[in-house]
This record gives structure tokens, C-alpha cells and sequence, in this order.
């Protein structure tokens, strides 16, 4: 019973085992078939490999536009720095970030009390000054009465003189009296004088006077306008972008008038103010399209129009720029000022044109640059096409020149005329070239191949 136990024990032992030796046999064999396959096969695949020198692309149909990019940034047409013509303490502020204000609006309000003094100092001044002409013209007018006293003085002198004289004749009156008499005429005639010079002074005063009294209003109407101007308004229907007090702050408008607000006269209508370089300005005209991305909205393009070319140069580390304004409207007000632009001005668009790679553009045999480099003939084809790779300007259009496979598998060139180019693909407008075929735009190296009886590197066969 034992040894029958011990046999059936082994039994089912090796119908474990059995299995397990079938698939491993299984494969074993898989991967000799798949290691043969490739010891086999690898050879053959450089070889194809390394007869395979040029690498093509097909000339297609398509779309092509010419842009000019820059970098912007979105402000307000129109933008007002609300600021202060006056120095004082912030006492109330009527607006904040984002209100809506219409023009005339009270929006700020600086102390008024030193202001209100100043009004009530130059009224004062006024009323004294209007005093110091009835005092100007009362002394004038006892300057006049004085006057008048002086010519009958002179009068009353005179006739006494002339009635000395003939008495004087008769030996009636003494030669003393005339001289007295004289004298007083004398007298008299000077006073007279002085009488006249004190109207003249006196109608002097009062015309300083009647001037005292215009200062004093001029001053008062600063005074006046100077408290006007504690009341801080809005100057256009807008919209608050930046408020740069607080209430209680001091503003010092000495040097300059402080700003105390920035308002956006619109926001629906907005420019993006471009740098754009001394290289394309020459390409761009108002009346242009162009598309920009922003940062806060990647997936959406937004649409506008060259509105405006700016004369004036902006040179920043000897890099010559001018700023390019775009108009574009803002509806939706997604677009917030100060937002950076990424620019794509319009030049040219053109739809259902051949175009190339402008890889095929660049690229120039092995062959022809040897033959250039030893100084051998240089094929030029037509006015205007260069030897070297790439295009040059024509009259034309530009001219240029690409590459094809001849029957035997050599590279022969062809010469194009090209239109705009968006820096990957350039359109063709005539030349040799056929929707459909193939130029090269890469010579590949070739590469020695392993001998038949070589296996692959994972092989570890013999190497020559």
C-alpha cells in the first residue's frame, strides 16, 4: 500500500513537470526562428537603407499667408489722469476701481477749510481796498478846494499889488508896503502851484486806489478758483482703471499736479500699441488685419485693424522700433489694459497656390557645393537667380531654386519664381515645378553596410 501511495505521488508529479517542459520547449523554439529571422534579415534592411540617399517631399496646393509679428500692449483709446491743481489733505473719496463716473461728477474731495479763509481774507481785502478809494477821492476833492483857495489868494494879492503901484507913483504909500504886497503875490502864485501838484497826487492815490481794489478781486477770484478746485470731478464718462489716494492723504501739487485717478474714457473700444521692427515697418499699411493672442485667453484669437503708423522712432539697447496701433473692439470687455499682445499683422494672403517647403529651398547637393569649392562653372539660369542656395529678390517675384531626382536618380536643379512665404512653406508663381512632385530637401548620408555573414549588433557577429 505504501509503495502504490509513493507511485501515484510521483505520478502526479511529473503531470505537473510535463506541461511546464512543453511550453518552455515552445518557447525556446520562438525565439530561434526570431533570432534566425533577423540574422537574416538585418543585412538586407541597411542595405535598402543605405541605397535610399534623398529624402522628398511633394509639391502641394494650399494657403499661405505673409504676417509680421510683434509683441503689443492692449490699452484704452482714450485714457484721463484725473489730478489735483491744488495741495491739501484727502477728505472724502467718491469713486473707486471700476466705477462707472459721468462727466462733472464729484469723485474726490480735498479740505476745503484753509481754501474758504483764503475767500473770506480776499473779499476782506476787497472791501478795504474800496475804502481806500473814498478816502483817495475825498482827498482829492479837498485838494481841489484848496485849489480854488489858492487862485482867489492870488487874486486878492494881485489887486492889492496893482493898487499899490500908482500909490507907490504919488509918494502915498511907502516903498515897504510895495514889496509886502509883492511878496504875498509871490507867495500866493506858489502856493497856487502847490495846490495843483496835490491835486495831481491826490488824483494818483486814487486811481492806486481803484487799482488796489481790481488786485484784490483778482486775488479773491484765485482764492475762489483755488477752492473750485478741492472738488475733484470726473472730466469724461469712463470708467475708474487706478485710484492712487486714500482718504486722509496728502497731495503736493508744487511741482506737478499729482494724479489721483486714471479713467478710461471707453473700455468697449480698445488699441494694442505694437513695437514693430525698423526690418518690417516697410510692409505694414493702415487698413491692415491682424489677429493676437493674449495670455489669459491662449485658445481664442481676437481680431482687429492697423490703424495708426507712429513717426517716432523707439530705439531701446540700439534695437529701432515704431509703434503700430491696432484697433480692436471690446464687446465682451475680455480684454483688460496693460494685457500683453502677441501680434500677427496680415501683409499678403493667398488661397489654392503651389507651394514648397522652404527646406527644398535651402538644400544643395554634396556634389554641387565640391564643384563650387574647386571654382568649377556656375550654371545661372534667367536674371536674378543666384548660384548659392535659397532666393534672392527679382523683379519678379523672387527667384529661386530647388532640387529633383532625374530618371537615373540624380539631382538635377530647377529654377522657380516665388511668391510670399510664411517661413515654412513659400509660394511657387512659375517654374518647372507640378502639383503632385517631389523635390528633395535632404541628402542623406551613406552608411557602410555590414557584410552578409555579419549579424546584427544584438548578434555579436564579426565585424570587418
Amino acid at each position: 500500500m505504501e509503495e502504490d501511495l509513493q507511485y501515484r505521488e510521483k505520478g502526479k508529479v511529473r503531470e505537473m513537470i510535463n506541461p511546464w517542459k512543453r511550453r518552455l520547449v515552445v518557447i525556446v523554439i520562438i525565439l530561434i526562428i526570431l533570432l534566425a529571422g533577423g540574422y537574416f534579415l538585418y543585412p538586407l534592411t541597411r542595405q535598402k537603407g543605405a541605397n535610399q540617399k534623398y529624402r522628398l517631399v511633394k509639391v502641394e496646393r494650399g494657403e499661405i499667408s505673409f504676417v509680421v509679428t510683434a509683441t503689443g500692449t492692449i490699452n484704452p483709446v482714450i485714457t484721463v489722469l484725473v489730478g489735483s491743481q491744488v495741495s491739501g489733505t484727502i477728505k472724502a473719496l467718491y469713486a473707486d476701481f471700476n466705477s462707472r463716473v459721468k462727466e462733472g461728477q464729484v469723485i474726490a474731495q480735498i479740505d476745503p477749510a484753509i481754501f474758504e479763509a483764503q475767500v473770506e481774507q480776499g473779499r476782506a481785502n476787497i472791501l478795504s481796498a474800496q475804502a481806500n478809494v473814498l478816502n483817495a477821492q475825498a482827498n482829492h476833492e479837498n485838494m481841489k478846494a484848496n485849489l480854488v483857495k489858492a487862485e482867489v489868494a492870488v487874486l486878492e494879492a494881485k489887486r492889492i499889488l496893482d493898487r499899490n503901484r500908482p500909490l507907490l507913483e504919488r509918494q502915498v504909500v511907502a516903498q515897504a508896503t510895495l514889496d509886502t504886497a509883492q511878496a504875498n503875490y509871490d507867495t500866493a502864485v506858489a502856493q497856487r502851484e502847490v495846490a495843483k501838484a496835490q491835486i495831481e497826487s491826490s488824483r494818483s492815490q486814487v486811481e492806486s486806489s481803484r487799482a488796489q481794489v481790481e488786485q484784490a478781486r483778482a486775488v479773491l477770484k484765485v482764492s475762489e478758483t483755488n477752492l473750485r478746485y478741492t472738488t475733484i470731478r470726473s472730466p469724461v464718462d469712463g470708467i475708474v482703471i487706478s485710484r492712487n489716494v486714500d482718504v486722509g492723504q496728502t497731495v503736493a501739487a508744487s511741482l506737478q499736479a499729482p494724479t489721483l485717478f486714471t479713467i478710461a474714457k471707453d473700455l468697449t473700444q480698445m488699441q494694442v500699441d505694437t513695437n514693430v521692427s525698423e526690418a518690417d515697418i516697410g510692409r505694414v499699411a493702415v487698413g491692415q488685419e491682424a489677429n493676437f493672442t493674449v495670455d489669459a485667453y491662449p485658445e481664442r484669437t481676437f481680431h482687429g485693424r492697423v490703424l495708426e503708423i507712429r513717426n517716432a522712432p523707439i530705439t531701446i539697447q540700439n534695437v529701432v522700433t515704431y509703434d503700430v496701433v491696432i484697433q480692436v473692439g471690446n464687446r465682451d470687455m475680455k480684454l483688460k489694459p496693460g494685457m500683453t499682445a502677441n501680434v500677427s499683422i496680415m501683409i499678403a494672403h493667398r488661397e489654392g497656390v503651389l507651394k514648397i517647403s522652404n527646406a527644398a529651398l535651402r538644400f544643395r547637393p554634396e556634389i554641387a557645393k565640391r564643384e563650387s569649392g574647386k571654382g568649377g562653372p556656375v550654371q545661372k539660369v534667367g536674371q536674378g537667380v543666384g548660384d548659392k542656395g535659397g532666393t534672392i529678390q527679382g523683379e519678379q517675384g523672387r527667384a529661386g531654386r530647388v532640387w529633383v531626382l532625374s530618371l537615373e536618380g540624380k539631382p538635377i536643379p530647377v529654377f522657380i519664381v516665388l511668391g510670399i512665404t510664411n517661413g515654412t512653406f513659400s509660394e511657387v508663381i512659375s517654374g518647372e515645378l507640378r502639383e503632385g512632385g517631389e523635390v528633395i530637401i535632404e541628402e542623406t548620408l551613406n552608411k557602410k553596410v555590414q557584410s552578409q555573414t555579419g549579424a546584427p549588433p544584438f548578434m555579436g557577429g564579426v565585424r570587418k
